[in-house]
Formats: C-alpha cells, structure tokens, sequence
C-alpha cells in the first residue's frame, strides 16, 4: 500500500524561455501518484547557459525574478508545489523575503561560473543557512567540495542524481561527502546500483525521491525506488518524509 503523500523533489517548471507550465507537469504527477513537487526555475530562464561569457543585464534579472516568483504564484493559487529560488550572480538576498521553500544552485563545467568571491554571495549562504533552506546543489566536484567544506558547512544541501553531475557517486563518495550529516541525495536519473548502494551505506533518511522532469519522467523514476523492495516505513521515508522533514525546518522570512 502506498503512502498517503509522495512528493517529487526535483522538477523544473517555468514559462519564460523554457515551455514547461505547470499545467503540462499536474498530470504526470496524478497519473503517477504523486501528490506534490518541489519546483525549480528552468535553467533557460536564469542564465545564457550556452554562453560561457554569458554577462548578466536587467534584463536576465526581470526574466529570473519573473520565472521564480512563477513558482510562488502556484503555490499562492493553492497548487500542491514547493517553490524553490533559483539563485545566480547577483545573489539577491532580498529575495529571501518571499516565502520559497528551498534553494536551486545550478551550474554544468562548460556554464558560465557562479562568483563564489562576490561577497554578496557569502551573504547570501548565510542567510540560506540561518532560514536552513534546503539547496539543491549542481556544480562541478571542485567547487563541490568547495561548497559543501568551506562556503556552506553549515547548509543543509541535497546533491542531486545522487552526485552524476557533481562529479560522479564514486568521487562523491571517495571525498567523504555523503558521511557528512548535512548533506543528503535525491534519486533523480540515478542507477538501480548507485540508488541501492546508497540505501545500504547511508540510510533511507538519506535519500529523497526526485524526477528531474523534464528529463526523467516521474512515473518511471518513482519505479525505481519501488524496485529496491524497501520497507513500508522507509519507502514512505524516501517519497516524502525526508524531504518533508527538512521543509518543516525552514524558518519563516524575516
């Protein structure tokens, strides 16, 4: 028997430049049985990520504050979502007012690169810290580690793909990463092998269900954690009382 939630913590959704409306996503979910989702930004409506000189102007900052605010106005309208801000360079912790439930840190290697010296961005960290936003967390191993062992120890972060994109499992876990109580994983287009390894090493209070929708379907990677044939406690622990663990710790805006 299923559990009464399961929540989808990894999707992205958005209408600037990406076409990806929430009203295309609401289906999936119900057809799957997912009664909730953590909602990011599409990376297309924060940055130019095929312009590695990519210079950010007003007008990218309209268009991100208009694509995370999207998410704020589901929720508003009673949509079952957990918007998420996407934060880029200008590191607008005034946006931090605005009730988001976690944060979305996202760069590939050949991406333009976030400005870990701008000191707006240490401001930034530490305000996510103190409100304990979870941040889903995408960036190369170097500044993986960086991250997750200087600028944020204190952070709760959540490495996505189960660290596919962060330089891989193995590296991931080869660096101590996973041992550290602070940092979780979500399951989004992981192996079978990597998710069950992760069980059987680090727990299922670990581990958090995610899609990545657009480039995994949610039924199909949901089928993945029923697969590993884990307790009903712990499978309702993985779909949703993780993830909702953490929400329920974020501080409210000041």
């Amino acid at each position: 028997m299923r559990p009464l939630r399961i929540i989808d913590s990894h999707i992205h959704c958005g209408m600037q430049h990406a076409d990806l409306p929430f009203g295309l996503i609401e289906p999936l979910l119900r057809r799957a049985g997912i009664t909730e989702a953590c909602l990011f930004a599409p990376v297309e409506d924060i940055y130019d990520r095929d312009n590695p000189d990519f210079q950010d102007n007003n007008v990218w900052r309209r268009t991100r504050r208009a694509a995370n605010r999207y998410l704020l106005a589901l929720a508003d309208a009673g949509e079952p979502v957990f918007p998420y801000l996407f934060v880029w360079n200008d590191f607008d912790v005034h946006e931090l007012q605005y009730p988001y439930c976690g944060i979305k840190w996202h760069r590939h290697s050949c991406e333009p690169e976030y400005h870990y010296e701008d000191p707006r961005c240490g401001r930034m960290i530490a305000e996510i810290t103190r409100r304990r936003l979870p941040i889903v967390f995408e960036e190369s191993f170097p500044n993986t580690l960086r991250f997750v062992e200087r600028l944020a120890p204190e952070a709760v972060i959540i490495i996505p793909h189960l660290g596919g994109l962060n330089g891989s499992y193995q590296a991931l876990e080869q660096a101590g990463i996973w041992r550290r109580d602070n940092v979780y994983a979500d399951s989004a287009l992981a192996s079978p092998a990597e998710i069950r390894h992760f069980l059987e090493h680090y727990g299922p209070e670990k581990l958090l269900f995610g899609s990545d929708f657009p480039f995994g379907m949610p039924s199909q990677e949901l089928g993945k954690i029923e697969r590993m044939r884990l307790s009903a406690p712990d499978f309702a622990q993985v779909v949703a009382g993780n993830i909702l663990g953490l929400l329920n710790r974020v501080a409210p805006p000041p």
